[in-house]
């Protein structure tokens, strides 16, 4: 029966299970270790730095996270320097080579000794001894959570840097032990495929990604500058036939809100309505619906709707985003048979 959750209350461990259990049965309990021992390198990592970097700079921890794949701890100082960050990283990773000892004793909560265990206080409804984790030379700190017993079980620690955090502190972001070697292999199977993508060494990777962003760049605004072309050049071809139509409908896969706009512009919507759609033929895309202010606020919403999306309107012009372009044949049938009767029904 899978454990979702274990929670503290009082003295008593409380899990909470997937599927009941009947009172007073006997159970086996099966840990997760690989789980528990990445809680316990970056637990155990979470207090060599707090103690560590409380001895060099003076920046107490008022916080920490463990997240699922970074952890976090939260400084009580505005900020640090990579310089600072790098010597830290010396640090910590220098103890982790000495193999400091880390141990567990339990005190009596009247222990006088308490007093000086780094702390911040018991919890309200704590009963019992009191739990405090040594590590040797380094730092005691009161504790209820798991620890590797040595330093050396860390392996390394990886400082990757600092977030601005809450109330003017900031965050340190840190890996230990395993997720270091994670996160390496991570990174080498980034590298590959870059390598292989852009058909160069990691060392060139960086300015290879920022010479291609340069030519999309220049090939967006080619396209942009032909996409403006193209719709003055098809305004001009339907303004240019003899008798013009009521209704004009376009759909452009490549377009946009401005090639939609130009055209509307071109054409002019005193006579004519205008129904022009971009993106997706038959998923997600933009629409405009132009012409007469009166023939336009009516019509606008049930376009919207009818496209499954979203719109908005003034000066007899509606415009918006649409989820079911597939039905752009329906729109086009409503605003014909607008035409044709001169109104709504």
């Amino acid at each position: 029966v899978p454990v979702l959750r274990v929670t503290r209350r009082g003295p008593d461990a409380v899990h909470f299970v997937q599927a009941p259990l009947e009172p007073g049965a006997e159970v086996l309990l099966s840990l997760d270790w690989d789980r528990r021992f990445d809680h316990m390198q970056q637990h155990s990592g979470q207090h060599l730095i707090t103690a560590i970097t409380e001895q060099m700079f003076g920046f107490k921890t008022t916080s920490w996270e463990l997240g699922r794949q970074r952890s976090v701890i939260e400084l009580d100082t505005p900020s640090i320097t990579p310089e600072q960050v790098e010597a830290l990283e010396r640090s910590v990773n220098e103890k982790i080579r000495e193999r400091v000892p880390v141990t567990v004793r339990e005190l009596a909560a009247d222990d006088p000794e308490i007093e000086t265990v780094r702390s911040r206080g018991l919890p309200g409804d704590h009963v019992g001894p009191v739990r405090v984790v040594d590590i040797e030379g380094v730092d005691s700190n009161m504790c209820c959570g798991t620890h590797v017993s040595n330093l050396s079980d860390l392996q390394v620690i990886k400082l990757l840097g600092t977030e601005k955090g809450k109330k003017n502190k900031t965050n340190l972001v840190f890996l230990a032990g395993n997720r270091v070697l994670k996160s390496i292999e991570q990174s080498h199977s980034t590298e590959k495929a870059l390598t292989s993508l852009l058909k160069n060494g990691p060392g060139e990777h960086v300015e290879a990604v920022k010479r291609l962003q340069n030519s999309v760049k220049l090939l967006q605004k080619n396209n942009l500058n032909l996409l403006r072309d193209i719709a003055v050049l098809i305004a001009r071809d339907f303004k240019s036939k003899p008798v013009q139509s009521q209704l004009f409908v376009l759909h452009r896969k490549e377009g946009d809100s401005e090639f939609m706009n130009i055209i509307a512009n071109e054409i002019g919507t005193e006579e004519t309505l205008l129904f022009l759609t971009v993106g997706d033929e038959k998923e997600a895309g933009l629409f405009l619906l132009a012409g007469p202010v009166e023939a336009v606020e009516n019509l606008g919403p049930r376009v919207a709707e009818l496209l499954g999306g979203k719109g908005a309107g003034k000066r007899g012009r509606f415009q918006g985003k649409a989820t079911k372009m597939s039905r752009r044949g329906e729109v086009q049938a409503l605003l014909q048979e607008f035409i044709n009767h001169r109104g709504p029904e």
